[in-house]
């Protein structure tokens, strides 16, 4: 998902923001060929019968972009009816032009967007709901999970088709914990007492026993994302219901904080580590709350002895960060070309989701995830059973900024310059500032 990551052509997903996006960035060419602007027509049906030719803006590079190349050439090979012609961004650039090109009516006729973005769009009528597009595709929506249909519908309409879920798994290195007699028979960890308590005794145990590792890598460079991984674990909300206020300084909050600085001062992980994902991949840490788009990095290759599991419930529950892909159509986009998109949508969604899984995100759909094939794949059922528990961004416009101020504040806390209770004062104010903007 980030590409300073050595692993970023395995990645795409993490939190959204405007300096964090998720998607791995990719060559500016479109299958090879270079890439159309973003204000040149697509060609429609001739009188001859020619295929719609619609336009697939997404910000998927590597390893997942060769798995979107299988898609578009499964779909554009299983029919004659439609053209899918691809156009990958850079995954730094990807929505400050895709907002360009939704504002200025002239850019994809279909586009990946992270469930976490599309508020504004649907805020400003950018995009069309899809409920009756795929039902003249054929395609029915209670396939999608009622969890991925739900984060992208607002007033009972939905306005993307969620292709997966993905989010955060407990990775483990079972050489380390063989070391350090933290090993069950299964392959599984000893993880002792399911408290914060409980959980820092196990990684003491670690650091004991396997002193030249980490007990635990986290990722300070990203810290948001373990924060509201326990933070959501603890109960915790990022607004309050009616998203009008500030939710964020609190008890649980606080305690969260505390556990992890603990984890720093007592050296069980390490605050500078600059590459955390690479600490853990090279066998340098015990555990890593990593994402499911790095399985086939850390699960693939089977020498590095890598296990995975949910997040256990330290705080008290199994409830942890998520987000979406999701597929949207720009309203500016002619019906013909629409129905053209949903054709894609729904192939994307039943049979690319086949090859979609593989790259690690559970797949939305859950005729895919019910398939035996699906299910053969490395840790697949722990992924399926980790899915069950996942939180959404809160579906506010402001989400952008408001996460933004949350990783850079979390940042000031985690490096000292503020005290917990300062910082989280602090966010609670700058994030009413924000929603009062």
């Amino acid at each position: 998902m980030r590409m300073n990551k050595k692993f970023a052509s395995l990645v795409s997903a993490g939190l959204t923001l405007a300096l964090i996006l998720p998607g791995c960035s990719s060559g500016n060419k479109e299958n090879g060929e270079p890439a159309k602007a973003a204000n040149e027509p697509a060609k429609t049906e001739s009188a001859g019968g020619s295929p719609v030719e619609i336009s697939f803006w997404n910000m998927f590079g590597g390893g997942e972009g060769e798995f979107v190349d299988q898609i578009i050439k499964g779909f554009n090979d299983s029919q004659k009816e439609v053209t899918v012609k691809q156009l990958r961004l850079e995954s730094n650039e990807y929505y400050a032009k895709l907002s360009t090109a939704l504002s200025s009516s002239k850019g994809p006729d279909v586009a990946i967007a992270h469930v976490d973005r599309i508020s504004p769009f649907v805020k400003a009528q950018q995009i069309v709901p899809v409920d009756e597009l795929a039902s003249k595709a054929g395609f029915d929506l209670k396939e999608i999970s009622d969890s991925n249909m739900q984060s992208v519908s607002y007033e009972g309409k939905p306005y993307a088709v969620p292709l997966d879920t993905h989010f955060h798994m407990f990775y483990y290195n079972k050489d380390i914990l063989q070391k350090a007699d933290l090993l069950n028979e299964d392959g599984t960890p000893k993880l002792g007492d399911m408290t914060p308590a409980g959980f820092e005794q196990t990684l003491a145990d670690i650091q004991a026993k396997v002193p030249d590792v980490q007990a635990m890598a986290v990722n300070t460079p990203y810290f948001q994302e373990p924060f509201l991984n326990l933070y959501y674990e603890a109960g915790g909300d990022i607004l309050n219901s009616d998203m009008t206020k500030a939710s964020i300084n609190n008890p649980q909050a606080l305690d969260v904080l505390k556990f992890y600085l603990d984890v720093f001062n007592n050296k069980y992980a390490d605050l500078n580590d600059k590459t955390p994902w690479d600490t853990f991949h090279n066998g340098k840490a015990a555990f890593w709350f990593g994402g499911v788009w790095e399985a086939g990095l850390l699960l693939g290759d089977e020498s590095l002895h890598i296990g995975a599991m949910p997040l256990p419930p330290i705080f008290g529950s199994q409830t942890h960060w998520a987000s979406s892909h999701t597929l949207v159509i720009p309203s500016y986009v002619t019906p013909e070309k629409q129905e053209a998109a949903a054709k894609f949508m729904k192939y994307f969604s039943e049979i690319g989701g086949e090859t979609w899984g593989q790259a690690g995100h559970v797949p939305a759909n859950s005729k895919v995830t019910t398939s035996d094939a699906y299910k053969s794949l490395p840790y697949r059922s722990e992924f399926i059973e980790a899915q069950k528990t996942v939180k959404f961004a809160p579906p506010t416009d402001k989400y952008t900024t408001i996460i933004t101020t949350i990783s850079e504040e979390l940042q000031n806390i985690i490096f000292g310059s503020e005290s917990p209770e300062d910082g989280l004062a602090k966010l609670e104010k700058q994030i009413n500032e924000v929603l009062e903007n």
